[in-house]
């Protein structure tokens, strides 16, 4: 697969096909812009070749993740740092997550997980437009799922576990200022897959949200049900305390939710996980330790205490706020300038062990693109895996030849 990610070039897909195929759907949504014009980055030509040995070992890490997860060891420690309102528990695992992975030459190494992945629908399109040059390969994890149905069938599982005996109606996809996000592409998508399978759906900011008489409101339509790609994990601010009030009540199905960030997504929880005296405790098995340990690269809490030993190793350590997301504010140490470190040592943040991502080459004459893999997966089963190919520190969208590429891999062996 390495000398496939050097040395293949041949076209997976059009870019400015796929780019007009979603103005099109924009476009009934009243969006004026033009996609090659405002997301000229989102899609790569080209796709990125992982071995179906990494596939699997993925999956395993996936299955392991949500089997931790569900351990009393494990909640009891992540509610130390979690806020408040992660003690609720409204009674579903809190929707698609997005882990994402290094691939390094000892396999996959898992650098952080997310609750509100984007880029699910986009990718289930780009799956979809990939022009097969090698039929003996196949589009990560397996051709038998067909990832809209499965977004969906999470969807109607989050709601049928915090409300068995109610019908779902309205869904609102609820963000901060969602059309200037620049993944709002993808809320049409949702809401277009909503409202294709029955249900009504609006697109929406926490502002326009109301809570009264035991419901939550949209103008003067009740939410049923509540998309949440909010970056306030906790609903802190003050902005969305209708949401937050509605969701503590039980008067509104959210997901993903506060705990489920909590469960999942703070880093800190990497500290966890990558903890071999902490796993051991927990009453897992020696080969699930053994799988995490060698997948979670070492993670560790920045303290006052350890504060001067992780500067004098910070060349070998990646930085990331505990809430953090979507790279923001993150670094890597051999980066760091003194300032930046005072600002780290006031803030909660983790340091890890640093992993170089894998790379792939669009051309003969250009460097090769750093390579992220994504995998989105709901209660410990992958759906689709995703790469994501940039320049820089961090993924972005802004590489020439970069962002989001279909994963291609060998055909998984029949059962025997």
């Amino acid at each position: 697969m390495e000398t496939l990610n050097r040395e293949c070039f041949c076209l997976g897909l059009d870019p400015l096909a796929l780019h007009a195929q979603l103005d099109v759907i924009l476009a009934a949504s009243g969006a004026p812009a033009s996609l090659a014009e405002s997301h000229p980055h989102l899609f790569s030509a080209l796709p990125v070749f992982v071995s179906r040995v990494h596939i699997d070992k993925v999956a395993r890490v996936v299955a392991v993740i949500d089997e931790i997860a569900k351990t009393a060891a494990y909640q009891h420690a992540v509610m130390a740092w979690a806020p408040d309102i992660a003690t609720f528990d409204p009674g579903s695992p809190g929707g698609l997550l997005g882990l994402d992975f290094h691939l390094g030459p000892d396999g996959p190494r898992l650098i952080e997980i997310n609750t509100n992945p984007g880029g699910v629908l986009l990718n289930a399109m780009l799956g979809r437009a990939h022009r097969q040059c090698m039929p003996e390969l196949t589009i990560a994890p397996a051709e038998a799922i067909d990832v809209e149905d499965a977004v969906l069938a999470v969807i109607q599982t989050e709601w049928q576990l915090q409300r068995p005996d109610t019908s779902l109606a309205m869904i609102a996809i609820v963000d901060e200022t969602p059309a200037e996000q620049y993944l709002y592409p993808e809320f049409v998508l949702f809401r277009e897959l909503f409202r294709k399978h029955g249900y009504a759906s609006q697109i929406c900011s926490p502002a326009e949200l109301i809570h009264r008489d035991g419901r939550l409101w949209l103008d003067t339509v009740v939410v049923d049900f509540v998309y949440n790609r909010l970056t306030d994990f906790s609903f802190a601010q003050q902005g969305n305390q209708p949401l937050r009030s509605a969701y503590l009540s039980h008067d509104v199905v959210v997901s993903p939710h506060p705990r489920s960030h909590a469960i999942f997504s703070d880093k800190r929880n990497l500290c966890l996980l990558s903890d071999g005296e902490f796993l051991s405790s927990s009453g897992l098995s020696q080969a699930t330790i053994d799988l995490l340990l060698a997948t979670v690269p070492r993670t560790e809490r920045v303290t006052p205490d350890n504060l001067d030993a992780l500067w004098e190793r910070r060349r070998r350590l990646f930085f990331k706020p505990a809430a953090g997301y979507g790279s923001k504010a993150s670094y890597r140490g051999d980066k760091l300038t003194r300032r930046v470190w005072q600002d780290i040592g006031k803030s909660a943040y983790v340091a890890q062990e640093l992993v170089p991502p894998s790379e792939r080459r669009i051309t003969t004459e250009a460097p090769p693109l750093k390579v992220d893999l994504r995998c989105y997966a709901y209660r410990g089963v992958v759906l689709l895996h995703a790469a994501r190919m940039y320049q820089g520190q961090t993924t972005n969208f802004r590489t020439p030849g970069g962002g989001f590429a279909p994963v291609l891999t060998t055909r998984a062996l029949p059962a025997a």
